[in-house]
């Protein structure tokens, strides 16, 4: 099980949110007994290994670091991560597969995301400890396939542990993860839902309003899909789409609103990225409340099932 692996309380660990997921909120998940993650997104070299060493300050319990391989700063990031020895790192958005055997040597045990089987072994292959499979269920950038298809079919094509991703938010989803194969889950949504995470309050209001078809998936035309709650921008986002508008107009469009929406609260015309399981989160509630209760589900799930 990926806590028995890690060394940490629960078998959970938080998706990297760009923009969002600061040493401080990493910190907050760690402690709280999931493994907490620092994204990149929005950093560079230099403000990573601060918010790194931030984390280091405000936990001793391990914490993972996530690289999206287009980052501009990408060789510089993939640097400071081995020299800062994180616990682990979480790849996305391309091959990271050059980058494993140094993170490696330098005792970080490696996960990228994967979003279909032929990446999955191929990162088995360059040396992977564990990978997380992602279904298109997930907020911000999304693959095709759904966790219930995408995660059994991930375990039964590689050896190493599969962390499922994508549609979970409660213990039975988590037990359902389980049944699948997973060793563990990542999540992201939910933890958006914390009295400690940094995203602006309208942000967090809009995900309790959200209901069961509150997203929506953009940019599929541009080969960049993204899912978000549903507002102003994603509706005008999608127009352009149908227009014919190009990747590189529709990128002017969104340019900046991810920060609209985290640090300014902008409902209207930011982009709230979001999963499917935002219909679910009826409650702002401390990030130790949100585990205690999910495992609690997940025992209770448990019991429903042995009753059958």
């Amino acid at each position: 099980m990926l806590n028995e692996m890690l060394g940490i309380k629960y078998p959970i660990m938080q998706g990297g949110m760009a923009q969002i997921a600061t040493g401080k909120f990493a910190a907050a998940v760690s402690n709280a007994g999931a493994l907490g993650v620092i994204a990149t997104g929005g950093f560079s070299a230099e403000q990573l290994r601060s918010q790194i060493r931030e984390a280091r300050e405000l936990t001793d319990k391990p914490f993972g670091v996530n690289l999206l391989m287009l980052h501009n700063q990408l060789d510089e990031l993939v640097k400071i991560v081995a020299e800062e020895r994180v616990a682990v790192v979480t790849t996305g958005a391309g091959d990271s597969s050059p980058y494993i055997g140094a993170w490696k040597d330098a005792g970080i045990r490696v996960f990228p995301v994967v979003a279909a089987v032929a990446l999955a072994q191929r990162m088995e292959r360059a040396g992977a400890d564990a990978v997380i499979a992602e279904g298109t269920e997930s907020g911000g950038h999304v693959g095709e396939m759904t966790t219930m298809a995408l995660v059994p079919q991930v375990v039964a094509a590689v050896k190493i542990p599969v962390i499922a991703a994508g549609g979970i938010a409660s213990g039975a989803q988590f037990l359902a993860a389980y049944a699948l194969g997973a060793s563990g889950a990542q999540l992201g949504t939910l933890f958006l839902s914390s009295e400690e995470c940094p995203i602006h309050e309208n942000y967090k209001n809009a995900l309790i309003e959200a209901r069961d078809s509150g997203t929506v998936v953009t940019g599929r035309s541009a080969g960049a899909p993204v899912r978000i709650l549903k507002n102003r921008m994603a509706r005008d986002y999608l127009k352009r789409e149908k227009e014919g508008a190009s990747r590189e107009e529709l990128e002017t469009f969104t340019l900046g609103s991810l920060r609209r929406a985290v640090f300014e609260g902008d409902t209207a015309g930011g982009s709230l990225m979001a999963g499917q399981v935002a219909g679910q989160i009826k409650n702002i509630r401390p990030l130790s409340e949100i585990l205690e209760t999910l495992m609690r589900e997940l025992d209770d799930a448990k019991a429903r099932v042995n009753a059958l």
